[in-house]
């Protein structure tokens, strides 16, 4: 069995405590860190097993973290302050994910899981990516277009997959076309398939309040996200909607359907954080390779006080080894 990676996000948030604390429990399984070592000390690692390739695991000794320190990672990373942004920060986390996309592409892993990093560190260190989503996709795309992907956020009781991420709420709305809420059906629809459901039921969530009213309140769920739901239909998708976002989320969450398409951002995410951030797991959809992360962020203002909380991380690790064939999905 191929191991999963897991990137040690940005080194002044909790990424690195969330996967300490993920092994204390026995979540890490096979998995394989990519990051710093001095990094993982300073966030409590037990004995550290440094590792050149994925291969190496099965000679890790029991009780020790693997730790794969790719090339190219600034010195001295476990000296800088924690809860502050830094360009280093933003260039070592952008290093680990695209180690991590090349161990998957070259068939020695199976699936990337992200621990979190920070925006602004990201930028500051000149990568022009405004996340891991567009990065991933970026670093996937050998010839031509990149593929089309979309952001999934899951937990036990709600799983919504977005049109629109990382823009300004203006830009989504212009964002959201017929040919982007087709595109999300067919992607959350090809999804849910690789995970086991028949026939996943996928409600699509309007933009505007009362799904419009009629036209009343604007025409996009008439105009682009009805039609877009009929095109779905007619190519076998049981999509169903637009319906009131207010109150679709609570018809999902009792059993009415599976999934549910939002358009924007918050208009999705809220619903599921609301729930819980410590179960809920990022999924990134289209990708040629599987990756998955925790739901939230870097948490400046807890890093290094070791009150994080890995939930969401063994989350993320459950759902990559299920889209990547390693267990039945729940």
């Amino acid at each position: 069995m191929k191991p999963i990676v897991v990137t040690m996000g940005d080194a002044a948030g909790i990424g690195p405590e969330i996967i300490v604390g993920a092994f204390h429990r026995g979540a890490l399984g096979d998995a394989v860190v990519i990051g710093d070592a001095g990094v993982l000390r300073r966030a409590g690692a037990p004995m550290l097993a440094l590792i050149e390739a994925p291969a190496d695991l099965a000679a890790v000794p029991p009780g020790c973290l693997p730790l794969l320190q790719p090339p190219g990672l600034p010195d001295g990373l476990d000296k800088l302050p924690r809860g502050r942004i830094d360009a280093r920060n933003g260039a070592a986390a952008a290093r680990c994910i695209e180690h991590a996309v090349a161990l998957v592409q070259r068939g020695e892993a199976a699936a990337i899981v992200t621990a979190p990093l920070h925006k602004e560190a990201l930028a500051a260190a000149g990568v022009d990516y405004p996340g891991h989503t567009e990065m991933l996709q970026a670093l996937c795309t050998e010839v031509g277009a990149p593929p089309p992907v979309r952001m999934m956020l899951a937990n036990d009781e709600l799983r919504v997959v977005l049109v629109t991420i990382h823009q300004s709420l203006r830009r989504a709305i212009e964002g959201v076309t017929f040919d982007a809420v087709l595109e999300t059906l067919r992607i959350a629809h090809r999804a849910a398939l690789a995970w086991g459901e028949g026939s996943p039921r996928i409600a699509v969530a309007g933009l505007n309040p009362h799904a419009g009213e009629g036209g009343l309140f604007g025409d996009e769920e008439l105009t682009i996200i009805g039609p877009a739901v009929q095109a779905a239909r007619a190519e076998g998708i049981n999509a169903s909607g637009p319906f009131a976002p207010d109150t679709v989320f609570m018809n999902a969450r009792r059993g009415a359907f599976d999934l549910v398409v939002a358009m924007t951002h918050d208009h999705g995410l809220i619903p599921v954080k609301y729930l819980g951030v410590e179960q809920g797991v990022n999924v990134t959809l289209g990708l040629p390779v599987v990756r998955t992360s925790p739901d939230h962020g870097t948490a400046f203002d807890i890093a290094g006080q070791g009150v994080a909380d890995p939930g969401s991380l063994v989350a993320a690790l459950a759902w990559a080894r299920r889209l990547a064939g390693r267990q039945p999905a729940a």
